[in-house]
Order: structure tokens, then sequence, then C-alpha cells
């Protein structure tokens, strides 16, 4: 994939994970796609290393999706956890 369709992919997972963790964030709709598009970036990775399935199928493929709402949701916990303190 291109890094066009990186950065497409993070804005949606972005999405989806700010709107399957509803709440008070501080970067705001600018922070979400940040936060969004480095999930997507992690989740793809992590998926390449750990469960050894590469991220390089396509853009339609289920486990790319997967891996970057994953990385988005897990990426968004880890903000939430830090900017708390």
């Amino acid at each position: 994939m291109s890094i066009i369709a990186w950065l497409i992919l993070g804005l949606v997972a972005g999405a989806v994970a700010k709107f399957l963790l509803p709440g008070k964030d501080g970067g705001g709709c600018i922070g979400t796609t940040a936060i969004g598009i480095a999930g997507s970036f992690i989740g793809g990775w992590a998926s390449a290393t750990f469960l050894d399935r590469p991220i390089t199928t396509g853009f339609y493929d289920s486990a790319t999706w997967l891996a970057a709402i994953a990385g988005a949701i897990v990426l968004l916990i880890v903000f939430r956890a830090v900017s708390r303190r």
C-alpha cells in the first residue's frame, strides 16, 4: 500500500477508535487524526511482526483494517492514560 492509503486508513481508524471509545481528549480532531494514523502504522507493524501477517496485501483486506483500528484503539488508551496525569 502507498503512504496515501495508510494515511486514509489512519484517518478512518482514528474515527472508528474515537467512536468506540468516546470521551474528552486533549487533541481534538487533529489529535484524533494523528493518533489514528500512528495507530494504523503501529497496528500494521505489530500484525506483521507478532502475528506473522504482513499488511501489504491491499487496502480492502479485512486484516489490514482490523490491525489499524486495533492499533488506534491501543494508542488512544495509552494517550488518555498518559495525558490524565
